[in-house]
């Protein structure tokens, strides 16, 4: 029990049992954990009837409502490390990110990175089936980030990641302040404030084609006004966790 995919889902019917089938076969040992927020289309129930097909690999925590992208990847993350498992994976269930990927991310942490990003924006990545103004969209944000930031991350936004234990062990998970686009921003600040390697490990993003896309004007909002946010709280902010008796201490999660 080693390496752990966390995939939030709202009304991913279509694509939900593909993605987990993907990431089992690729037969490297993945666990899976999907965090659905009340999805209407019942794809919280269809997940439950695959823990027969795979017993032991694929988890499901159910939430009531969109409590926001960054607070289901934080209850995994907390599940992730009461749990037992030394890497932990971001992902997407709409095939944007290609489960083929997960090993190279997986290798890169473990051979001493405590993040690693599955990037777009450096040599040998890249995006499929986005229109020109979305890419713009993108690049830009990641420059303006860059700029604001310092943080020498070529492509900050992403969601395809992988996170050391010790890093998410290191880090004060309550201090992680957004939840939706800049979310992802936020994390590898942390990683970088905290002074662990970030990693990036080229991939390329193709555009979901089942589904419906979950970006929006207030998802690209928060991402704009956060990093200024984000950039005025580091003067203030500590990241670290306060470990007492030099244990981890993961006793803030509660189930929801």
């Amino acid at each position: 029990m080693e390496k752990l995919v966390i995939i939030p889902t709202y009304n991913e019917k279509e694509n939900v049992e593909k993605i987990i089938a993907a990431v089992i076969n690729l037969q490297q040992n993945f666990h899976i954990l999907i965090i659905d927020d009340g999805s209407p289309d019942g794809t919280a129930d269809l997940v439950q009837s695959l823990f027969d097909r795979y017993p032991g690999q694929l988890f499901l925590e159910k939430r009531t409502g969109k409590l926001g992208l960054g607070t289901a990847y934080i209850h995994g993350f907390k599940w992730a490390l009461l749990n037992g498992y030394q890497f932990i994976f971001e992902m997407d269930a709409d095939f944007s990110h290609n489960p083929k990927d997960l090993e190279n991310l997986y290798l890169a942490c473990r051979d001493g990175a405590g993040v690693a990003v599955g990037s777009r924006y450096i040599k040998g990545g890249g995006v499929k089936n986005w229109p020109a103004n979305r890419i713009a969209l993108s690049k830009g944000a990641s420059l303006y980030t860059r700029i604001i930031t310092s943080m020498p991350v070529q492509d900050p936004t992403a969601g395809f990641v992988c996170y050391s234990r010790k890093f998410l062990e290191t880090l004060n998970l309550s201090a992680i302040s957004f939840v939706g686009y800049a979310f992802q921003i936020e994390m590898k600040f942390a990683a970088w404030k905290l002074g662990f390697t970030i990693k990036e490990v080229p991939i390329t993003f193709i555009d979901r084609q089942l589904g419906e896309s979950k970006m929006n004007k207030g998802i690209v909002k928060e991402g704009i006004l956060g990093v200024l946010k984000l950039r005025w709280m580091s003067m203030f902010k500590n990241y670290r966790k306060k470990v007492k008796n030099n244990s981890s201490d993961n006793s803030d999660y509660i189930s929801k």
